[in-house]
């Protein structure tokens, strides 16, 4: 058996016989129904749901549905850019995160594009300003879909662009 260097783990995606997309530690996704083409997603099998940082949120109701609308700076440490989406919201949930505070959260549905990949993944909305990474890609959404290879980075490539 031949041990492999640190560049070729990070760049050689795995061999799947179980038809899994495989994913480093960090992939690109996009969230191409919020209007985000691309950003960095921490992959973490610790978070039961996925999260995206929002810096401002506006519920609303509309013909009697909830709704929200939110702000995200998609890019890490870039406050300028900013991308304003609407979503319809699923639930409020009381998240714990990984500090042990306990935070009631809005919850959408929407598609993820991960490399040629993509499906509907709940998602909980909150400001992650202090954190790394502006969306965690948790377990439920991978459930099934994905195999983690934690010493590796963005197996997956960039998504596709949609036409």
């Amino acid at each position: 058996m031949s041990i492999k260097t640190t560049e070729e783990i990070i760049s050689t995606p795995p061999t799947s016989t179980e038809n899994r997309i495989g994913l480093g530690w960090r992939e690109w996704v996009g969230l191409p129904e919020l209007g985000i083409g691309r950003m960095k997603a921490k992959v973490d099998t610790g978070a039961r749901t996925s999260c995206l940082h929002t810096f401002r949120t506006e519920p609303y109701t509309e013909n009697g549905e909830r709704r929200v609308k939110f702000w995200v700076h998609p890019v890490q440490n870039e406050m300028k850019d900013v991308i304003e989406c609407d979503a319809k919201v699923l639930d409020e949930r009381t998240v714990t995160d990984s500090g042990g505070h306990k935070e009631l959260r809005l919850v959408i549905e929407t598609m993820v594009t991960v490399g040629n990949e993509s499906w509907p993944i709940e998602m909980t909305l909150t400001n992650r300003d202090s954190m790394r990474f502006r969306m965690l890609l948790g377990r439920t959404a991978m459930s099934g879909r994905a195999t983690v290879y934690p010493e590796a980075s963005y197996l997956a490539g960039e998504p596709a662009p949609r036409i």
